[in-house]
């Protein structure tokens, strides 16, 4: 079950995870074309951050920690759904490393399959190529991915 608004509308959160080389972390959508974020659906009760840090986990197995994430906002990202999106900064991550433990049942074959079969760091200007539309618009044009870097690095630098 997942948490709808009053509006009707589905709440899908999820983590921007980049590296000082400005790349973004993105993991291949089992059977599709496209690439996406870590992200899926809050459950009834769960806040937007618990959501992000659970698909994240449930989707590469990386358990990030809440006090690294900044908060980018929630965005309008379909008729019917919105985004709310955190970003963080680590190091780059062996894409070879990381695994889904989230599973769905193929129509064609009935077999249980992990919704994310492959991970990969890319340019910032790759999304445009890589991630459906929407979300490649809500990357590259709303929250601009070098300003997020940068502010990831400058409060880490005042934290130091």
């Amino acid at each position: 079950m997942r948490w709808i608004d009053a509006g009707g509308r589905e709440l899908s959160c999820g983590v921007v995870i980049v590296n000082d080389d400005a790349e973004l972390l993105l993991c291949h959508v089992t059977g599709q074309g496209h690439w996406d974020l870590p992200k899926g659906g809050a459950n009834p009760g769960e806040t937007p951050l618990a959501a992000a840090l659970r698909e994240t986990r449930e989707e590469t197995g990386l358990a990030l920690d809440a006090a690294a994430l900044l908060d980018l906002g929630r965005f309008v990202y379909s008729a019917r759904k919105d985004l709310h999106l955190f970003a963080t900064r680590t190091p780059r991550v062996d894409p070879a490393t990381l695994h889904c433990e989230s599973r769905f049942t193929c129509r064609a074959s009935g077999r249980r399959l992990p919704e994310m079969d492959g991970y990969g760091w890319f340019p910032f200007d790759a999304v445009v190529v890589r991630c459906r539309p929407r979300l490649a618009s809500v990357l590259a044009s709303r929250i601009e991915l070098p300003a997020v870097l940068a502010r990831l690095q400058d409060a880490a630098a005042m934290a130091a």
